[in-house]
């Protein structure tokens, strides 16, 4: 059954189709952030156990948690599609844009709006917004009944250029930007070969396992094989990886986090404005150029979700797992997580209130 064939799928089925996992994510997070608090705690020299080995800047456990969090999303990429897009000029266009110029410029704008005066916060929203989706869209994109083939192939495309562009645009919004505009940054000292660095190690080797993965996978046991047996088994660990990597963060960060709760709840603002803006304006956008709902969904969904995984990934290797760049990091997926579900619903609304195809017409005919 081709995307365009597929059977309607019923609001109430949307959570039903998730994986245990998924479905409650936003609970794994808030029991590791608890534990973490917990164990920061019971034992308080725990910074110091990390600090014993690093990689680069990054203590050796964190950094093995980081890897974890992007290997797997990164051996779900199917990168021989990315020829396929070829064919998809419009949407690919729009996607590019949306995803590396508009994305990145709203979060910068939002962060300074919100978090004038909170530098760290600021830096790691904008440090999130760099970092496209990879992982979770093609979630969203199936349950909202998007184009698998084409958000496979944005996956795929945003994987490739964050290795390129994330480190460019890091300096540019860190630094270069705010400079111009004559914005206070003199807290702020990061140079684009730190970001560079972080985005080559914990982008660069998941991305090279990743795709040596299914490269072998599928030429050894075949591409069913790889899709239906080794994808799922591999999925759990991305999250354990997250979880692992929440948990000794609160642990370090406890004494900051519960003194300035208030602090994660403005952190949480200008996210939530982020994804809503983001999801809406690609939406409608694409209503305005014709595209079919199927690719609209997968375009507006790929715009507005973002690679938490990497912008925590960076948040902690070049300010440190006990920063505020790296809390804000942490604080993107407990809101993305719950507002990009709440957005499945509202697309397969809009399909039925937007896109009365012939199909549908004919149907209501008939009874």
């Amino acid at each position: 059954m081709t995307t365009t064939e597929r059977a309607p799928v019923a609001e109430s089925d949307v959570l039903h189709r998730l994986s245990l996992l998924d479905r409650f994510l936003p609970l794994w997070i808030g029991a590791a952030m608890v534990f973490g608090l917990l164990l920061g705690r019971a034992i308080p020299e725990l910074d110091e156990w990390l600090d014993r080995v690093k990689v680069g800047t990054v203590s050796l456990p964190i950094a093995i948690g980081l890897l974890l969090m992007m290997y797997p999303v990164l051996a779900k990429v199917k990168y021989r599609r990315l020829d396929e897009a070829v064919g998809e000029h419009r949407s690919l266009t729009m996607s590019l844009l949306l995803n590396w110029v508009v994305g990145p410029a709203l979060m910068f704008t939002l962060a300074w709006l919100f978090l004038p005066d909170l530098p760290e916060y600021r830096t790691g929203l904008i440090i999130v917004g760099l970092a496209r989706c990879i992982a979770m869209v093609l979630i969203w994109n199936d349950l909202a009944c998007g184009d698998r083939e084409l958000a496979a192939v944005l996956v795929a495309i945003n994987s490739l250029f964050q290795i390129v562009a994330f480190s460019v645009l890091g300096w540019f919004y860190l630094e270069l930007l705010p400079g111009w505009l004559g914005l206070d940054t003199e807290q702020l000292d990061v140079s684009m070969w730190e970001i560079a660095k972080v985005v080559l190690v914990f982008l660069g080797i998941p991305l090279a396992a990743g795709f040596l993965t299914r490269l072998i996978g599928e030429r050894t046991k075949g591409t069913d094989w790889y899709e239906q047996r080794l994808v799922p088994r591999l999925a759990p660990v991305a999250l354990y990886g997250l979880l692992f990597t929440i948990v000794v963060l609160f642990a370090l960060q406890g004494d900051k986090i519960t003194s300035e709760p208030w602090d994660v709840a403005r952190i949480a603002v200008p996210l939530l404005t982020y994804f809503v803006i983001m999801w809406f304006g690609s939406f409608f956008l694409g209503l305005r150029l014709d595209f079919p709902y199927e690719r609209n969904t997968s375009i507006a969904f790929t715009a507005a979700g973002n690679n938490f995984e990497l912008g925590i990934a960076v948040a902690i290797g070049v300010f440190g797992v006990t920063s505020g760049e790296a809390l804000a990091g942490v604080v993107g997926p407990l809101i993305e997580v719950p507002v990009l579900v709440a957005l499945v619903y509202v697309s397969l609304w809009a399909r039925h209130h937007f896109y009365r195809t012939a199909r549908y017409l004919e149907h209501e005919e008939e009874t």
